[in-house]
């Protein structure tokens, strides 16, 4: 079977099974089974697969067909011009979170706390843009702790992980002119926007009826905090954007700006 013939047929089973991405992601999965870019492969659709290959990707587009997420088969994600590996136990990269970076390069502190970190793509990529800063990562996930370690490693990184509920496990640091990246839960429990959704992780997408329940607690913890942050970034949906707001001023926080999902809060 050549490239083409698998792609073909691969395609129309996807459009079956309501993936909006046929295409694409069959190219993906080709372009990672031979190490080729897509170039390469568009270019060499009589290559012949042998049995062994075309074996891995049935296996891997019967995942797809079950709306199992492309990152999660691949077992990457692209963030930032960066791979970074992901699995069930993390949440999926998203492109808007790359916001969360474009205003912390704006930010003049000396340390970044990212609170939730997941697959420590925020933390990991705050290092490599800003090496001069010093780096702590939470999340209350031990599994997750062990993806974004593994992540750290492969970037070459150091980034001090310690686990626990959100700012506790920093609340006893002796941290100045720093900034917080908080990207945490926001999706209302009954928003279930694609079936892909449903296979990450709960406890890293929903927050209650209104998506804020986690941001409601994370405030409540800034209060609490003996050295409080200069920053504080965080992601949500634009329609949670004003009650965010009213919650960062209740903390004495005041919005500096929004850069797509993702909203600069500064201490008043």
């Amino acid at each position: 079977m050549t490239i083409l013939d698998w792609l073909l047929v691969s395609m129309k089973k996807l459009v079956a099974a309501g993936v909006d991405s046929p295409r694409r992601d069959c190219l993906v999965l080709v372009e990672d089974l031979l190490d080729k870019d897509r170039s390469w492969v568009n270019a060499h659709a009589e290559y012949e697969l042998n049995d062994e290959q075309i074996s891995v990707l049935d296996e891997q587009l019967k995942r797809r067909i079950n709306r199992e997420p492309l990152a999660y088969i691949r077992g990457k994600a692209w963030f930032y011009k960066r791979f970074f590996e992901v699995n069930p136990d993390v949440l999926i990269p998203r492109p808007e979170s790359e916001s969360f970076i474009e205003l912390l390069k704006e930010l003049d502190v000396g340390t970044v706390v990212d609170v939730g970190t997941g697959s420590g793509c925020l933390a990991i990529t705050a290092k490599l843009e800003l090496p001069q800063t010093q780096v702590f990562a939470t999340d209350i996930s031990s599994e997750a702790l062990k993806v974004a370690q593994k992540n750290a490693l492969n970037h070459k990184t150091e980034i001090n992980f310690v686990q626990g509920n959100f700012l506790e496990p920093i609340n006893e640091l002796d941290l100045e002119n720093y900034a917080i990246l908080a990207n945490l839960p926001y999706v209302p429990n009954d928003l279930v926007t694609s079936p892909e959704i449903k296979t990450e992780p709960e406890l890293a997408l929903f927050s209650g009826t209104d998506g804020l329940d986690h941001y409601r607690q994370f405030w409540k913890q800034v209060n609490e905090l003996h050295a409080k942050p200069k920053y504080i970034l965080t992601e949500s949906l634009e329609n949670q954007h004003e009650q965010l707001e009213k919650l960062a001023k209740e903390s004495s926080y005041r919005l500096l700006k929004t850069d797509v999902l993702v909203q600069l809060f500064e201490k008043a």
